[in-house]
């Protein structure tokens, strides 16, 4: 056998991830939000991209390509009860994106604003939203103790509480710490303390919770020797105790419930809500709708993502007169542009395939409630679309669409099977968590269910369940065993 060098020819197929693949991973995997900034980023890096703000006209010749026509079943009851789904041949999933490049389509994504339009007539901004933003906790309470305190020295004292408030509006220090930081008197600390724990909102400066419910109550004219009782013994409420708390309070069944329904009423963190800025509502990427035939039309939120477009014209003038680097430069920007618009196209298609998916599986739900939700896995929304459960994972996460029944995230309609009695039909367990909340809250007073009913009576209904998982299930909805709800309920409150 001859050694030397000598060449060969060899043929392979690798995968190899281009910035360009990344970039369109990403994307995919993008919230609204994030795709938007991203798109926002790349607006201001590439001269050839612009934003498309031509006015959508509707067009009824031919459907959208955002928009998917899901038509439902004949019966609704009789599709849920026997498992049957809409026929995947009865809505076409794949788009046809071979056609030219359409300006108003989902590939874009949406406009942000209409041109040059200067009317108000569409501004559908209330007054709430261009006033001021009010003062702050600290100046509220600022601008109390100046008007309550004319001694130089107590409003130094107020002053200072004031920036050792928490956010809950407790003051972590004990008062003879206040007293020993400050170098005065204790009972001064405490004079000028308890005044400013009657300020708006009442409750403010306490040490404990116990004693920023009594201010409250002392407000109401309700702290009597009874409701000192129940505030020093909050631990023994907080086990729900009552027998115990009507000996300790020297009061009746129906007195108790009473005061455990005006503690309750009270603000346990008055200064909690103060600062805090409402959460930002959650904007949709898809908005389903009821078709005239009694079906469901998926269509991309148009407020979600702006459209870009390449400035085709402003490219061509360009390089009519650019030189070798700068044709260079251009020819990498169209490219870079080019594969953005496609990638957000690419991205609308799938969010808008994913969902319609989703939808036909889980027709039952949107049409008679969370029982009827059906067990479902990435694997079959993924082997239904022909595409990779880790593409249906990016396309579900962080991604809502607004139904009838309220908006969810895509996520929530994938959940774990919980098997049937006799070999039925697998439940899903979010509908078996519903069940148990219902179970719960329809149960007398005198009838509390233990975890063993619960099981008893969901095996009655098909479901095969083991105590352990109704009990996991009980705590992830926050309910209490049985034994705590009995003593809760033998008082009602």
């Amino acid at each position: 056998m001859a050694i030397g060098p000598r060449l060969d020819l060899r043929q392979s197929q690798s995968l190899v991830m281009t910035p360009q693949l990344r970039q369109a991973i990403k994307l995919l995997q993008f919230s609204n939000i994030e795709a938007a900034a991203f798109v926002e980023e790349e607006l201001e890096r590439n001269p050839l991209l612009e934003r498309d703000e031509t006015p959508e006209l509707p067009n009824t010749d031919r459907p959208a390509p955002d928009q998917l026509a899901i038509p439902g079943p004949a019966d609704s009851a009789t599709a849920a009860a026997s498992g049957d789904l809409p026929s995947a041949d009865s809505a076409p999933l794949e788009i046809d994106d071979t056609n030219s490049y359409d300006p108003g389509g989902a590939g874009d994504g949406v406009r942000t604003g209409s041109g040059g339009n200067t009317a108000f007539d569409d501004d559908e901004r209330g007054l709430d939203d261009l006033a001021n933003a009010g003062p702050t906790l600290r100046e509220h309470l600022g601008e109390q103790m100046r008007l309550s305190f004319r001694d130089p020295a107590d409003r130094l004292i107020g002053a200072y509480l004031i920036a050792l408030l928490e956010p809950s509006g407790r003051l972590s220090a004990s008062p003879q710490a206040l007293a020993d930081a400050m170098g005065t008197d204790l009972a001064r600390i405490e004079a000028v303390r308890a005044r400013m724990m009657r300020f708006e909102p009442t409750g403010m400066f306490a040490t404990s919770l116990a004693e920023c419910l009594a201010v409250q109550l002392a407000e109401k004219n309700r702290l009597d020797p009874a409701m000192q009782a129940l505030l020093d013994n909050l631990e023994v409420l907080a086990r729900r105790d009552h027998k115990k708390l009507m000996q300790l309070c020297e009061v009746d069944a129906a007195d108790l419930a009473d005061m455990i329904a005006e503690i309750r009423a009270l603000d346990p963190k008055p200064g909690a809500t103060w600062d805090a800025t409402p959460p930002a509502p959650v904007v949709p990427d898809i908005l389903m709708r009821r078709a005239p035939d009694g079906g469901w039309v998926l269509e991309l939120n148009p407020e979600t993502m702006p459209r870009v477009l390449v400035n085709q014209s402003f490219t061509a003038r360009i390089m009519a007169n650019a030189t070798k680097d700068d044709r260079a430069f251009i020819a990498d920007k169209l490219q870079t542009a080019s594969w953005l618009v496609k990638s957000l196209q690419q991205r609308a298609q799938t969010i808008l395939e994913v969902a319609s998916e989703i939808v036909r599986r889980q027709d039952a739900f949107f049409r008679l409630g969370v029982a009827h939700l059906r067990p479902l896995i990435l694997r079959d929304v993924a082997e239904a679309t022909e595409m990779h459960e880790s593409t249906i994972s990016r396309v579900t996460s962080s991604k809502y669409i607004a139904t009838p029944r309220g908006t969810y995230e895509l996520k929530y309609f994938f959940t774990t099977a919980i098997g049937a009695t006799g070999g039925g039909e697998a439940h899903s367990a979010e509908s078996i968590r519903f069940r148990i909340k219902a179970l719960i809250d329809a149960e007398p007073p005198d009838d509390i269910l233990s975890d063993d009913a619960i099981v008893a009576a969901l095996r009655s209904e098909g479901v095969d369940i083991a105590r352990r998982t109704v009990a996991k299930y009980r705590e992830a909805l926050r309910i209490p065993s049985s034994v705590q709800r009995k003593r809760e309920k033998a008082v009602p409150a």
